[in-house]
């Protein structure tokens, strides 16, 4: 609970924010130098300015694949970091995260109905179904759980969460089985990855990421409210009811987004919160923007790995954040206080 954990100085916490976004901007200027071609500060410094006339290579590099990368890895990161923040708050569920509530078995159904119906190829066109598909798994899931007298609980929407991930789970499979193509052209996707994401997936979705992570801002106060009870918010002229369908809705658009463009990505959205509750405490009006820091560190951080330990090819940041993130876990859950959300 709030009261049992002793209050941070706001000073204190901007100070970390301000740390923390260095340290994003270091991490930043790791995701376009380093891979199986290092590009020094002085040719990236170039190739932005355009003046890299004899580095037609590393202009491409840096332009076409780098950049877009890098600035993708921090706004789907952030996307994801808020995302499950916000789940764990709403839901008052320390293991909530974009993967139980539906959200990626939605998109990734909707990605094997555009492959195998209508034949659609290319992660930049079916991203779109991908982002439809998350949204309305999430619909569907909030729907479920408002069901009856008491509304989308916190234990009618796991159960709803987990409900309709299974089912949506069970048709992926059994299409995916009997459809070799199909099957060949999701792995690429459903991996999880920043590579191969240019310039028109990045800017397809950014708006609908900056718009999402302005508003998840505003819902610290109201998360706050949620994690003292729901007669307690109501006592204090709270309306439930709309806190968690606004929540439910921005959640829908960061993790849908992020999720259509990158793929499944794991453990961000569910380990992140606890290290951002773990740095500044349970007040959401600092766990949302420590989490949105953290969050893209960790998974440029990733990525990074990713290249090098697979050089002089690659391993996707799915993959390595599946290796680095159990471990993690395990260590939160036993030295951490998870029931602190």
């Amino acid at each position: 609970m709030i009261s049992t954990i002793p209050v941070r100085r706001a000073p204190a916490l901007g100070v970390g924010l301000a740390v923390l976004l260095a340290l994003l901007g270091a991490v930043a200027f790791l995701s376009v130098t380093q891979g199986a071609r290092d590009i020094g500060l002085a040719e990236v410094l170039r190739a932005l300015g355009g003046l890299g006339v004899n580095e037609e290579i590393t202009g491409t590099v840096t332009l076409e694949l780098r950049v877009p990368r890098t600035l993708l890895g921090i706004l789907a990161g952030a996307a994801l970091g808020a995302a499950g923040a916000i789940l764990q708050g709403v839901t008052r569920n320390p293991l909530a995260d974009a993967g139980i509530m539906g959200i990626n078995a939605g998109a990734a159904v909707f990605v094997v109905f555009a492959i195998t119906v209508l034949g659609i190829q290319g992660v930049g066109v079916y991203v779109w179904f991908a982002f439809a598909g998350a949204i309305i798994a999430t619909l569907l899931v909030y729907t479920i759980a408002s069901l009856g007298r008491e509304g989308a609980t916190p234990v009618k929407l796991a159960l709803a969460g987990a409900a309709v991930t299974a089912g949506l789970t069970s048709v992926t499979t059994g299409v995916l089985m009997t459809n070799i193509d199909a099957l060949n052209e999701l792995r690429f996707w459903q991996v999880g990855a920043l590579a191969g994401r240019y310039m028109p997936i990045l800017t397809g979705v950014a708006p609908f990421l900056i718009a999402g992570l302005v508003v998840a801002l505003g819902l610290g106060r109201a998360l706050n409210g949620l994690a003292l009870g729901e007669d307690v918010a109501r006592g204090l002229g709270q309306r439930v009811g709309l806190t968690r369908t606004v929540a439910f809705g921005v959640v829908a658009v960061l993790a849908g987004a992020a999720t259509a463009a990158c793929g499944p990505i794991v453990f961000i959205g569910l380990v992140v919160p606890h290290l951002a509750r773990a740095l500044c405490g349970p007040d959401y009006r600092w766990t949302l923007p420590y989490s949105m820091l953290l969050a893209p560190i960790v998974l440029l951080l990733a990525d990074v790995l990713g290249r090098i330990a697979g050089a002089p090819g690659e391993l996707q940041v799915g993959v390595v954040l599946g290796v680095l993130g159990a471990p993690i876990f395990v260590l939160i859950v036993r030295y951490g206080r998870m029931s602190e959300v």
